[in-house]
């Protein structure tokens, strides 16, 4: 119980890696909140599963890139569990395209989710947080590394998140809040399956390039999340971990 009462909020978290995340830390005895933005049913279905097993958890619509949601979401934080201790920034979204095939549209859905959407997530919750600080777990992309075609601005937004992570840990060290990174490899989330990379060339080229010999599972980032989150990483910040099963 390495987060026991201790409250969590966690965007994105109706599914995949977020939701694999929220259950991880209700676990370890933390409050949480499931953020969403469209998939209510998601949200419920997360809380209900970490109530199941004695845990303590609410769902909140929230739409990550509009500061009013997110000062509504944390004020009701506020209201239901007291003040926050962690944030975990999952909330995402991609689409992948060559040169010709990237639109105004295109680029700033996933700048104003990936790259806003953090910002104002993180600028609301350290208003929330602690006298004693806490901890901010940024959820990146091993594609800030990796670099393939098609992700020119997929990957520039996880290479943002990256650097923001290393800024904002030297930004907010003074009040005791530490700010870390997880850029996961493929790993097998509804998101992946719609996208139709399951069974595909480059989902057998990924589990075959990694030494561990297979693509990520959402518990495989989710106990990186609660290490990060908890006090077992007391001396981190400013750390981007590549969690992608060791392929390069």
């Amino acid at each position: 119980m390495r987060l026991k009462n201790k409250t969590a909020v966690v965007t994105g978290a109706s599914k995949g890696i977020g939701a694999e995340i929220a259950r991880a830390l209700a676990k370890e005895g933390a409050n949480v909140v499931v953020n969403y933005n469209s998939d209510a049913a998601g949200a419920d279905k997360v809380v209900a599963a970490i109530m199941e097993k004695g845990g303590t958890a609410i769902a909140i619509k929230a739409d990550v890139s509009k500061g009013a949601d997110i000062q509504a979401m944390f004020e009701r934080t506020q209201r239901e569990f007291g003040e926050v201790d962690v944030l975990i920034n999952n909330a995402g979204v991609y689409e992948l395209g060559a040169l010709d095939a990237i639109t105004e549209r295109h680029f700033q859905r996933q700048f104003d989710v990936n790259v806003l959407g953090l910002l104002l997530a993180t600028q609301e919750a350290v208003k929330h947080f602690r006298s004693d600080g806490g901890s901010i777990v940024n959820i990146g992309s091993a594609v800030s590394r990796f670099l393939p075609p098609g992700t020119a601005v997929y990957a520039a937004t996880k290479a943002s998140v990256d650097a923001i992570t290393t800024v904002l840990s030297k930004e907010l060290g003074s009040r005791k809040i530490r700010v870390n990174a997880i850029n996961p490899g493929l790993v097998e989330t509804e998101g992946v399956h719609a996208a139709g990379f399951m069974g595909s060339d480059f989902e057998k080229m990924i589990a075959s390039g990694a030494p561990v010999g297979r693509i990520g599972q959402p518990d495989d980032i989710a106990s990186v999340a609660v290490f990060l989150a908890s006090a077992d990483s007391k001396y981190m910040t400013g750390e981007t971990l590549i969690v992608s099963g060791g392929f390069r």
